[in-house]
């Protein structure tokens, strides 16, 4: 069976401010709370993500799904350092690349897609301007 990892998988270690903080994919669990963080950000992400501006545009969304991604909490995520910040964002994403690249975007992207031409229909009907194609 080419492609098949082991499971659980092997955690990734991350070391930030000489602390070692094991990553791994996230749980079922996990997911309402990361879909509803995610949501304002994913036509963002995307292979090779820019965290600063992804921080500067939506920076608690990013802190959230940091906080949720690591089981940390909120305040241990807002005191890392920006330096650690980043380092930790890039090893999540690369931890959780295939879920955020391979899921999120493209369900995002893909509801928003099935949704238009009912927006469409529903502005038409309300006697507003219709969206456009």
């Amino acid at each position: 069976m080419d492609g098949f990892k082991t499971f659980p998988p092997e955690p990734v270690v991350v070391t930030l401010s000489d602390t070692a903080l094991e990553l791994t994919p996230i749980r079922l669990g996990e997911l309402p709370r990361l879909l509803a963080v995610v949501r304002p950000l994913a036509e963002e992400i995307t292979s090779d993500p820019d965290w600063m501006t992804l921080l500067g545009r939506h920076g608690d969304a990013v802190l959230d799904l940091l906080a949720i991604t690591t089981r940390r909490e909120r305040a241990w995520i807002n005191d890392l350092s920006l330096d650690d910040a980043v380092q930790l964002a890039a090893a999540v994403f690369e931890v959780n690349a295939d879920f955020f690249v391979a899921h999120v975007a493209p369900s995002i992207q893909g509801a928003a897609q099935r949704l238009a031409p009912t927006l469409r229909s529903l502005t038409t009907s309300a006697g507003t301007v219709p969206l456009p194609a």
